[in-house]
């Protein structure tokens, strides 16, 4: 089976890319696709990032293992990419290279079966040019409702005003 994906850049423009791929490649395979079809030079870290429907960022699956073997860690090479997406599950977030913070929304399309003669991976359609730069990102917090009691700041600030109630070892360097 031909797993067709629909891979949008997080910007205000139509930037996109559609690349179908056989479901037993890896996360890695779509990974090297996603980075051809938009044009980098595949020599930065990434991840992806299970989502829910609402795009909601989960477990992160990634391109290198950094963890020092200390955690295990979901590995792009390792996972298939039908055991990452189905039916019910078609949602993934892309991050490429994360000083500059390139994401995408990586959306499966379709399932079909595949064409003879076609190579996999396949770009079957480009809209848009990628940017210079990426698109600025506004890492806020969220607004609290007026109902949310957190006017326990000064509570938690007088708590550090006496450090000397704490058992801490004045040597410990």
């Amino acid at each position: 089976m031909i797993f067709k994906f629909r891979i949008i850049l997080d910007t205000l423009d139509d930037i996109f890319r559609d690349i179908e791929i056989r479901k037993t490649d890896t996360l890695e395979d779509l990974h090297n696709a996603i980075v051809q079809a938009f044009g980098f030079d595949g020599t930065e870290m990434a991840s992806f990032y299970k989502s829910d429907e609402e795009w909601n960022q989960g477990e992160e699956i990634v391109l290198h293992d950094m963890s020092g073997g200390e955690e295990s860690v979901l590995m792009m090479n390792e996972t298939p990419i039908e055991d990452a997406f189905s039916e019910d599950n078609t949602k993934m977030i892309f991050v490429y290279d994360f000083f500059s913070m390139w994401t995408f929304y990586v959306e499966l399309a379709d399932i079909a079966e595949p064409i003879d003669g076609q190579d996999y991976p396949n770009l079957m359609f480009a809209q848009g040019h990628l940017p210079e730069n990426p698109p600025e990102k506004s890492f806020e917090a969220e607004k609290l409702d007026e109902d949310d009691d957190f006017d326990d700041n000064e509570s938690f600030n007088d708590s550090f005003e006496n450090l000397d109630d704490f058992d801490f070892d004045q040597n410990w360097n």
